[in-house]
């Protein structure tokens, strides 16, 4: 491996999300080696919206993801079952409101 090459591994791993001119969320649009905040966010300018598709970008160091594991979806997401109220079956939406 050639010594840019070697650099460029040894950076921090960021992920980028970028909110584009139609949407009100960020999206992840890919992951991308900088020394720092400031030149993650400029590569990923220039990465990942070089043809203007976004207002808004993210960068943020993978290390500092946190996730959960695949074998916790049960004791995660399962004791939300059991609210209903968080689900608005039961309401009613005026004609007007249209899609939600």
């Amino acid at each position: 491996m050639n010594e840019p090459t070697k650099q460029l591994k040894d950076w921090p791993l960021w992920e980028v999300f970028v909110r584009s001119k139609q949407g009100l969320e960020h999206k992840h649009c890919g992951s991308l080696h900088a020394a720092d905040a400031r030149q993650a966010l400029d590569m990923a300018r220039d990465v990942y919206t070089r043809r203007q598709e976004g207002v808004s970008i993210w960068v943020v160091q993978s290390s500092q993801i946190v996730a959960n594991r695949p074998d916790e979806k049960e004791e995660l997401f399962e004791p939300s079952a059991d609210k209903i109220y968080r689900h608005p079956t039961f309401y009613d939406i005026p004609e007007e409101v249209g899609h939600m």
